[in-house]
């Protein structure tokens, strides 16, 4: 029916909310003990509040699952990796790809847990 979220094993929940919230400017909808070792957050994009990322703390897993990256749109790619790169993200891509024909422009960053995430600029 639609995408509900995605989930992201972090390594610090604080470290991850503040590159969440601060960097991409994702918003927190909820954050809780599942139990005594496991820590939940959701985020959501206020423009897209049906969509959540939840970042999951203190579960210790290897390879379950795959998931290669999350992308975010952006208006200019090349204004987000200039801001990004001031932040002191980790940028895969200095520069932009044009893909699709040249109808679309991509850029690859890490986020604070490894995980692999792009900005597209349609």
């Amino acid at each position: 029916m639609k995408m509900e979220h995605v989930g992201i094993m972090v390594k610090n929940m604080d470290e991850s909310l503040a590159f969440y919230q601060n960097i991409l400017g994702l918003e927190l909808r909820n954050r809780e003990w599942l139990n005594e070792s496991v820590e939940l957050a959701f985020l959501f994009f206020p423009e897209q509040p049906s969509v959540e990322i939840e970042l999951v703390y203190g579960v210790l897993v290897e390879n379950e699952g795959i998931v290669n990256h999350l992308a975010f749109t952006v208006e200019n790619i090349e204004t987000e990796l200039v801001r990004l790169k001031e932040a002191g993200v980790t940028l895969i891509d200095e520069e932009p790809q044009t893909v699709l024909k040249g109808t679309v422009k991509i850029a690859f960053f890490y986020g604070p847990n490894g995980e692999k995430l792009e900005l597209v600029e349609r």
